[in-house]
């Protein structure tokens, strides 16, 4: 036909992230997201910014996902199962991710908490719901470990965006914006762990069972035992059960890049141990401060309790800087919430917890608690509802809050592996910057939350016409 190419050519690079959303109600997010793809190196179509007058949009973007998309970014909101051309284009990228015989070719980007997008199962999403800025981070963590195609240098951003600031759009400044992510560093941690072989002959179950009730994380490990502790603890701990010896000391940083031949463990079984060593000091440490355990479906969270954090209280945050305060329990809609996160363990590109925000409620029947709510439907209903105009900073400052809440004056938390070794995390989470920015219209000034008597978005009466 004439105007398509030579059918003998060579077909071009997958070097685009095709970024795939509604429009206009997702126009925002994209302004947003795509320069600071571009910033750092990626080639972005979006049909806002890709698209020019002229162009035949349904072909020019059919074209986009079959030959040009090495990721397609798919920006998710409830009313995006909805819309049947963004599903049609979703068959469209299916297809090609059968074709490449790319599983991860789709990555979906959660804007809101809701129904699953039909086919793709139960693919993990990139969660912006928590917050646009960590989000981003998981994002370009993501592109990084797939190896999505970008410059190293040079990073080339479209004029496009020059149109949408005279057109009154969000407008793109050529100036850093601080993003705050959900990492704690490691900053310390053992040299080596200890590996010691029972000398005799051992019950296994009850070996099992002092291991699991011992004060600090042990893993049972055939006939011995893999811990941070010395010989003098091992032996107290463990005389019940009958008598180790010390055989070896392994090199932490070796044990989690390679595993261990001798224990013929490989890298994953032995990264599993460490991540699961240093989750149960976590527990414990937030087990110490006093604070709330609750099971969710993805790990134990851990909440402040009405001692730590009365309702309606502000609790101060801001080490350096300006001091400010967010609230962790309040009460909206005839229920008492309260803020806490599930701590999980990771070590790429370098060893980090993070943390993931989690709000629990309760019914408030006049008592500093509440009353406890067993249905799971209920909770998830709360959360969609009283958590909805939450925005980001008010998340942020919640975390910020939660975590100088557990590490009181100091800048760091100590987690305790044995009684003579620590693994220490920064208290403060990683900050990171993009090399470009926009106004958000939903920006706060600097006191705003403060200010904020629910921390709702809304005045407390309001509030309480509603729960009446």
């Amino acid at each position: 036909m004439p105007g398509d190419a030579d059918s003998s050519a060579e077909p071009p690079a997958r070097d685009t992230l095709f970024l795939l959303k509604s429009s206009p109600a997702d126009d925002e997010f994209a302004l947003w997201l795509a320069p600071k793809l571009e910033a750092e190196g990626y080639q972005v179509f979006a049909d806002i910014l890709t698209l020019q007058p002229g162009d035949r949009w349904r072909r020019e973007i059919n074209r986009a996902i079959e030959h040009r998309a090495a990721k397609v970014l798919l920006v998710c909101r409830n009313a995006t199962a909805d819309d049947q051309a963004i599903q049609d284009d979703l068959d469209i990228a299916l297809d090609v991710a059968k074709a490449i015989g790319d599983t991860r070719f789709i990555i979906q980007l959660k804007l809101e908490q809701g129904r699953k997008m039909k086919g793709l199962g139960d693919a993990i999403a990139v969660d912006f719901v928590r917050g646009w800025g960590e989000g981003l981070s998981t994002l370009s963590e993501a592109l990084k470990r797939q190896k999505a195609p970008r410059r190293t240098e040079g990073a080339v951003i479209d004029p496009n965006w020059e149109l949408f600031r005279r057109r009154g759009a969000i407008p793109l400044k050529n100036e850093p914006e601080r993003l705050t992510s959900n990492w704690l560093r490691v900053v310390e941690a053992p040299d080596a762990i200890h590996f010691y072989e029972a000398t005799g002959v051992i019950d296994a179950d009850r070996l099992k069972r002092a291991a699991a009730t011992h004060a600090y994380p042990i893993a049972v490990q055939g006939r011995g035992l893999l811990s941070f502790a010395d010989q003098d603890e091992i032996d107290d701990g463990f005389a019940s059960v009958g008598r180790f010896k010390l055989k070896r000391s392994i090199p932490l940083k070796t044990f989690v890049e390679n595993g261990d031949d001798k224990l013929r463990l490989e890298k994953q079984p032995a990264q599993n141990i460490i991540n699961v060593m240093l989750k149960r000091a976590w527990y414990e440490f937030c087990k110490e401060r006093g604070l709330l355990e609750y099971q969710y479906s993805g790990g134990v969270g851990f909440h402040a309790s009405p001692d730590l954090a009365a309702t309606g209280q502000r609790i101060p945050w801001g080490k350096q800087g300006a001091r400010r305060s967010s609230m962790l329990r309040n009460v909206a809609k005839g229920h008492i919430w309260q803020f806490g996160v599930t701590a999980l363990p990771a070590f790429w590109p370098f060893w980090h917890f993070k943390l993931k925000s989690r709000v629990l409620f309760a019914g408030d029947n006049g008592t500093p608690a509440g009353l406890e709510i067993e249905d799971a439907k209920k909770l998830h209903r709360l959360r969609r509802t009283i958590c909805k105009g939450w925005r980001n900073k008010q998340w942020y400052g919640r975390m910020l809050a939660f975590l100088e809440l557990i590490s009181g004056e100091s800048a760091y938390i100590r987690l305790r592996l044995s009684a003579t070794a620590d693994a220490v995390l920064e208290a403060a989470p990683i900050l990171f910057s993009s090399p470009v920015s926009t106004d958000l219209p939903d920006a706060l000034d600097a006191d705003e939350e403060e200010t904020d008597i629910s921390t709702l978005g809304r005045p407390e009466a309001d509030e309480e016409e509603v729960a009446a």
